[in-house]
């Protein structure tokens, strides 16, 4: 039975970066429950769409893995069309009754947009092509948004510094990561 003070779930950092050409999402690897590393070596980051979306997910692996093949269904159904595709997949997250329940975030590329889907029904774009989600998004966010302006860098040395630091920080988050290009 779990209860107020059982342990949780943890873990996850997640970093979307869109600069010039390139863009890049990229996940720590760690899984947590309560103070105990379960795993270090979670694949967070996932290729959809025929290999030109690229998502990241921050939350239950399970309710995870569900919103993935959800969202791949609607790529399947809005070819080329990610933003119709998240918008529909946030109405059925947040009207079905099985899909209300999942506890996720989602942060999904293609070559023209970056977006964060929520359960509560949010697809929101950045305006800075910066997403940072999950226990130690906002550490990485914040190293990202100092890095991006450094014009040696690209958008996949800013990712794997930002998450880099963010393992530093952020005792969910791992420097065991994957890093998606597009």
């Amino acid at each position: 039975m779990i209860t107020k003070n059982s342990p949780t779930w943890h873990a996850t950092t997640i970093l979307a970066i869109r600069k010039d050409d390139q863009v890049v999402i990229s996940g720590d690897g760690q899984v947590s429950f309560g103070d105990t590393i379960i795993k270090k070596n979670a694949r967070k980051v996932r290729r959809l769409g025929g290999g030109e979306v690229i998502a990241g997910f921050a939350g239950a692996t399970a309710d995870a893995f569900t919103l993935f093949e959800r969202l791949e269904n609607k790529l399947e159904q809005y070819p080329a069309q990610l933003t119709r595709a998240c918008v529909e997949l946030a109405k059925d997250w947040r009207t079905d009754r099985y899909l209300r329940r999942l506890e996720a975030m989602m942060a999904v590329a293609d070559k023209n947009v970056s977006l964060v889907i929520t359960g509560t029904g949010d697809v929101l774009e950045p305006e800075d092509g910066l997403i940072g989600i999950g226990s130690g998004g906002n550490y990485a966010l914040a190293a990202a948004r100092a890095l991006i302006d450094r014009e040696d860098l690209n958008a996949e040395d800013i990712a794997r510094k930002a998450i880099e630091i963010a393992a530093e920080i952020c005792v969910y988050t791992n420097n065991n990561y994957v890093v998606e290009i597009l």
